[in-house]
């Protein structure tokens, strides 16, 4: 069994969290209300900037320069490409670029995006993929899971469309192959920190679904 089947395997039961959460079943048939996904959107763009820098990170560690090359134009697309496509979201869904600037990330974006760079910064290349893989693995799975039961003239077809494209896709292939490939030779270790950094990325994913199903704030 390849390292990420483990990973996987282990982890099937959050992703089953994940993929029935109110908020991805919602998604699906259509009936999501516009406020939670304003609020998604605007906290996913903020947390693609961390995204971003944390793969720009992983780049700079990686030992072969097809591997900096590959995560450096991840780097590119998480800040420029895909924040393109949620400033076209932002605009169908009434959200003004002065609005989006005097948001500031939700307790669970700043979570979430603190715990990237973090990984990425303090821990080995492997460990650092493994601390991003979920963001690309659960998104393409989710995706490909709402396509198959999502509702006809859904409000959000262009998002599911994104994630499950055969495009992302292929992306998402090409960095579990590489996780692999750098988890055939590592220490157990360096696996178990893999198995660590992959978990606590994969919950963060569940709170970040959530708090924006409670249109969450900052308490005090």
């Amino acid at each position: 069994m390849s390292f990420t089947a483990e990973i996987w395997k282990k982890n099937a039961a959050l992703f089953e969290t994940i993929r029935t959460m109110p908020f991805n079943q919602e998604l699906a048939d259509g009936t999501l209300s516009q406020e939670r996904f304003r609020h998604y959107m605007i906290q996913d763009a903020h947390y693609l900037v961390a995204f971003g820098r944390a793969l720009a990170i992983a780049a700079a560690k990686a030992d072969n320069a097809d591997e900096v090359v590959q995560f450096a134009n991840a780097a590119h697309g998480a800040v420029v490409v895909e924040r393109s496509l949620h400033e076209d979201f932002m605009e169908q869904f009434g959200v003004s670029a002065e609005t989006f600037a005097a948001t500031p990330l939700s307790p669970a974006t700043h979570h979430y995006s603190s715990f990237l760079l973090a990984n990425a910064w303090s821990k080995s290349y492997p460990v650092a993929l493994a601390g991003l893989l979920p963001c690309f693995w659960i998104y393409a799975e989710v995706g490909r899971d709402i396509i198959g039961r999502a509702a006809k003239n859904n409000p959000y077809d262009s998002w599911i469309a994104t994630y499950a494209g055969d495009e992302f896709h292929t992306l998402v292939r090409e960095v579990i192959a590489i996780v692999d490939r750098v988890a055939a030779v590592a220490s157990e270790e360096t696996r178990e920190e893999m198995h660590i950094a992959y978990t606590h990325a994969a919950k963060l994913e569940w709170m970040f679904w959530d708090s924006a199903y409670r249109l969450e704030q900052w308490p005090v």
